[in-house]
């Protein structure tokens, strides 16, 4: 994005340093809606199958998003924890809100103790790249095929099911998508940054002084919040009845009486699989992410750990949705604009007035809010965490990662896809090691051509 900054964000010397702004206003409200691709559809079927309260769950999350902007001073993104959810909707009967609130509590309480003792830091500072990557890249992945599914095919939130083709003209047709999808890729181009702003040399084509003035202007255009705020229009326009039902003053905040046997069914059903895919997605490749993004700035380890299981214990006995920090919210909020804390600021921000303005009746916007631009945000969002997966320099780091990323799709599950990726890794670098390592004479029959003619020279000396 360009690197004009906002002077009054920029300098004033009363705003922390997290959120002052490495690129321009547009920019950072743009990255700001770079990851409701994945929050909105989550928190929409939450609402729908398990009475989920909107209210609250805008409120928490809002206030983590102000406090990850403030303490990060990335655009550190909160989501909601999806294999929680996924089990939530999926199981019959749906979990309770006390056994969705359960669930979270117990993935916090192992993230905390994980980050508090400085595990997560030993981890993600011994876990082999081409495994990294290949977590990223089968993250990445997995949402660009639900982003195209978004497209295409009408959607069941409620029952996480894809329905016939959507129709080419509609309000939430396939050609709207297909224009937001133009319009993004013609705005934002493969996502670099554009050229800084130079003096033209004096051999230098005047074309491409055209060229790289015109990337520069496309730059500054808040690509991302335009087809949004597209897409917050066509809702009323489907539906103009939404008016009429929206009521004013955010719904009533209560804490959640939770049992044991509530704790039992969540740590069972949901928190389980949850775990590997917090540690993994939420942190690991979160923090190596953010280091690729934001060399000078990346994100501990220890800390976002910290962060995952303090947001759950503070939200969780309310009855807010369980959350995480994910690479894909990262990618897409970066892909959009998100240069700096202030993106999630702003997010915390509109999601804060929101929830005191329109309450639960929000969800009633949200219902009609055209899946297929949702998908397009989410399919930019995918392919630029998948892209973090191209530095990979040698045939074997590349082999590992695609076996990875292959096992994680295919079983969707990113848990089974890093045991094999290790597993594998392990195998490679066994088979390179010196004979002189294995116990037991592993090598000493299998001596060399070299070795056999210097024994034979000797013996006839």
């Amino acid at each position: 994005m360009s690197t004009t900054t906002t002077p009054l964000l920029r300098h004033n010397r009363w705003l922390p340093s997290s959120i002052k702004l490495k690129t321009t206003l547009f920019s950072e409200l743009s990255g700001a809606v770079g990851d409701l691709g994945t929050y909105i559809p989550i928190v929409l079927a939450l609402s729908l199958v398990n009475n989920l309260n909107l209210t609250t769950t805008l409120i928490f999350t809002s206030l983590y998003n102000i406090a990850t902007g403030l303490l990060f001073g990335l655009p550190m993104p909160v989501q909601p924890m999806k294999s929680i959810a996924a089990v939530a909707i999926s199981a019959s009967p749906p979990l309770t809100i006390a056994q969705i609130s359960a669930a979270g509590l117990s993935v916090a309480a192992v993230l905390l103790v994980l980050g508090a003792t400085g595990l997560m830091s030993v981890l993600y500072r011994y876990l082999p790249l081409p495994v990294v990557r290949g977590v990223q890249l089968s993250q990445g992945l997995s949402f660009a095929f639900s982003a195209v599914k978004y497209i295409r095919y009408d959607q069941d939130l409620a029952k996480s099911k894809s329905g016939p083709p959507r129709p080419w003209f509609a309000l939430d047709g396939v050609a709207v998508a297909l224009t937001a999808v133009l319009f993004l890729v013609l705005t934002t181009g493969a996502g670099d940054d554009p050229p800084p702003p130079q003096q033209q040399q004096e051999d230098e084509n005047e074309n491409r002084v055209r060229v790289r003035r015109r990337l520069r202007v496309l730059s500054t255009i808040p690509a991302a919040l335009i087809v949004f705020l597209f897409g917050l229009v066509l809702c009323f326009v489907r539906d103009p009845s939404i008016f009429g039902d929206l009521k004013f003053g955010p719904s009533k905040i209560s804490l959640v009486k939770i049992t044991w046997e509530d704790f039992k069914v969540g740590f069972v059903s949901a928190a389980i699989p949850q775990i590997p895919l917090s540690v993994l997605n939420s942190v690991i490749a979160v923090c190596k992410l953010s280091g690729d993004l934001f060399p000078e700035r990346e994100a501990s380890a220890m800390h976002v750990s910290v962060s995952v299981g303090l947001m759950n214990f503070v939200g969780c006995w309310f009855g807010a949705m369980p959350c995480c920090h994910g690479a894909g919210g990262l990618a897409g909020q970066y892909r959009f604009g998100g240069r700096s804390g202030a993106s999630v600021v702003f997010l915390g921000i509109a999601k804060l007035v929101l929830a005191l303005v329109f309450g639960n009746s929000l969800g009633r916007i949200l219902g009609e809010f055209p899946i297929g631009i949702l998908g397009v945000l989410l399919l930019f969002a995918g392919i630029e965490l998948a892209m973090a997966a191209r530095d990979m320099n040698t045939k074997q780091e590349s082999f590992v990662m695609l076996v990875c990323a292959a096992v994680s799709l295919t079983g969707s599950s990113a848990a089974l896809g890093f045991f094999v990726g290790i597993v594998l890794y392990l195998l490679l670098k066994l088979r390179e090691l010196e004979c002189g390592a294995f116990p037991f004479g592993f090598c000493s029959s299998k001596t060399t051509k070299s070795s056999q003619e210097e024994e034979h020279a000797s013996l006839i000396a």
